[in-house]
């Protein structure tokens, strides 16, 4: 037994209370306009709805938030990802609507060839980049 601590059950619905609701990824953007020009231009996503607290797009059926902070740019961790089907396509283009991919070094897990991460025998693929606010986005799929 454990002095000075208290322990407390929590009832089966309390532990659900989350676990059907939609987690929404939020990116930060220190200029909202740039962002969504950002979005549009290179990535092809037009706002689903906008308001006071920031503009709402819809990827995949899943929503995700672009609001206004003065804080953009300084996770320096992966703050959302696109799982796509055909990643070579997707990269391509990507590239060609002037995305740069970031150079990444995971250890031994391997590491980028310009730009992009694979299994060894192709089966997955993994590129970051940066949005116009300095958010870092992941694309992974398969070939």
């Amino acid at each position: 037994m454990l002095r000075g601590c208290s322990f407390q059950l929590i009832a089966p619905k309390e532990a659900e209370l989350l676990i059907n609701t939609p987690l929404r990824p939020t990116l930060p953007a220190s200029d909202l306009e740039r962002a969504k020009r950002w979005y549009s231009e290179k990535l092809g996503l037009e706002p689903k709805t906008e308001d006071f607290r920031g503009v709402q797009y819809e990827v995949g059926g899943h929503d995700f938030m672009v609001y206004p902070s003065q804080f953009a740019g300084t996770n320096q961790a992966t703050a959302a990802g696109f799982e796509v089907d055909d990643f070579d396509d997707v990269i391509e283009t990507l590239r060609g609507r002037g995305v740069n991919f970031e150079d990444v070094d995971l250890g031994d897990m391997g590491k980028t060839v310009d730009g992009v991460i694979a299994m060894p025998d192709g089966s997955a693929k993994a590129a970051w980049l940066k949005d116009s606010e300095g958010n870092i986005l992941a694309i992974s799929g398969t070939g």
